[in-house]
């Protein structure tokens, strides 16, 4: 199968306060770089990566929202069609962990009601400059039904794991999806599966499912 073709395309957002590491995840997970001089995102981009689970070709299309506050009523129209969300904070600042619950509510408010969610707590590499506690994050995740993982996009520490898992989490989903619907049924419009994002242009050869 060429690179560009795949059977699921599950569409994910990174949300977080600007400089807590979103874009750096996104292009250690993409393209395995790190860039210690990123500069924070104007708007809104996205990069893709492909893997394989159960032996069907899922693409991970990973859209990179810019945290500033000038930047929100661009990003809260990306939310809609989003099968998941990594909830972004730095374990080495308090008040991007305060300002998840923030996150969160917007996440609620745009997004689709089924959307997986994991909170990510991004720069482990810094353990000498923590401030949010393992354990306060891992029970905030708890108590909201989000999944949890502490990652370095520096050293690469969980990156790959963090997004297979929510990968996977999706697929389990459309699994679940495809069962309700009849195994020869795919995802129609109106059926309860979110189909409602429009790929890029050139980004439009063979998909048996356009799964958000």
């Amino acid at each position: 199968m060429a690179q560009d073709e795949y059977d699921i395309l599950f569409k994910v957002v990174l949300i977080g306060d600007s400089g807590v590491g979103k874009s750096n995840l996104l292009t250690r997970f993409t393209r395995n770089e790190f860039n210690l001089e990123s500069q924070s995102t104007i708007g809104v981009e996205f990069a893709t990566r492909t893997i394989q689970v159960e032996g069907k070709t899922v693409k991970a299309q990973i859209w990179d929202t810019a945290g500033q506050e000038r930047y929100r009523a661009i990003t809260a129209a990306y939310y809609r069609g989003a099968a998941g969300a990594m909830l972004v904070y730095d374990i080495a600042s308090q008040s991007s962990y305060e300002h998840v619950s923030r996150w969160l509510k917007e996440l609620r408010d745009h997004a689709d009601a089924n959307i997986a969610v994991m909170l990510v707590g991004n720069k482990s590499d810094l353990k000498h400059l923590r401030e949010v506690p393992t354990e306060q994050a891992r029970s905030f995740a708890a108590e909201h039904n989000l999944s949890f993982i502490e990652t370095s996009a520096l050293d690469a520490s969980n990156v790959d794991q963090a997004f297979i898992t929510v990968l996977n989490e999706l697929y389990e989903i459309y699994k679940v999806k495809q069962l309700e619907q009849g195994d020869s049924a795919g995802p129609r419009p109106g059926d309860g599966t979110t189909i409602s994002f429009t790929p890029t242009a050139g980004d439009d050869k063979k998909k048996s499912s356009n799964c958000c």
